[in-house]
């Protein structure tokens, strides 16, 4: 079984942000079009479980899969 990916952190400067506005911030997805895409899609972890849920609010240490990287919400 492949080791998953190392966990990048990602400062956000706050308490939380949406999970649509943390894909574009991490610079994974460009437009909100994308994002749309990717999250409906099933293509987005959030804590290892697929959430379909673009406006859902992640809070720091929640850690955010997406094309084989893995990226924690930091503050």
């Amino acid at each position: 079984m492949p080791n998953p990916a190392p966990i990048e952190d990602v400062p956000t400067g706050g308490e939380g942000i949406r999970l649509g506005q943390f894909l574009k911030f991490a610079g994974l997805l460009d437009s909100g079009g994308d994002v749309k895409e990717a999250v409906i899609g099933g293509r987005v972890t959030v804590n290892g479980e697929v959430d379909r849920r673009r406006g859902r609010q992640l809070v720091p240490g929640d850690v955010v899969g997406f094309d084989g990287r893995r990226l924690r919400v930091g503050r």
